[in-house]
């Protein structure tokens, strides 16, 4: 499966999954840390079922590695990045919380530019651009 078709079924699967998680914690009335511990529980459960034999490469990982998965993965995305968007999909309207959250992937851009190297093209300026521009329609 090509990544395009992962990347377009992450999208699917994070949308769709928002829309129920609002509905949990208004139907709840759930505060949204309980709304998070519930996701991540059984994400861990799950992703520990699958996970389970490609675990051992962690020894050959190194701590440089590990250390920006627990920073930048569990600590930036995992946790802050989760209760932002809890507290914004409890207390807002889910049509305008969404496009503003999964800006996600302009931020994940600039940080390949500055930061990895990678090559700035009208293509990708222009893809910046018109999601901006949509994100901006959808939110005003």
């Amino acid at each position: 499966m090509s990544p395009e078709i992962m990347a377009l079924f992450t999208a699917a699967f994070w949308g769709i999954g928002g829309f129920f998680e609002k509905k949990g914690l208004v139907l709840g009335n759930l505060p949204p840390l309980a709304g998070i511990f519930i996701r991540t529980a059984v994400a861990a459960v799950v992703l520990g079922i699958a996970a389970h034999r490609k675990l051992p490469a962690l020894k050959q990982a190194g701590w440089k590695s590990i250390t920006l998965l627990v920073v930048f993965g569990g600590i930036m995305a995992g946790s802050l990045g989760m209760l932002f968007f809890y507290k914004a999909i409890k207390t807002g309207e889910l049509s305008r919380v969404m496009p503003i959250a999964f800006t996600s992937p302009l931020f994940g851009a600039a940080a390949a530019i500055i930061f990895a190297g990678e090559a700035i093209t009208l293509k990708k300026i222009l893809g910046i651009v018109l999601t901006i521009s949509g994100i901006v329609v959808l939110t005003i």
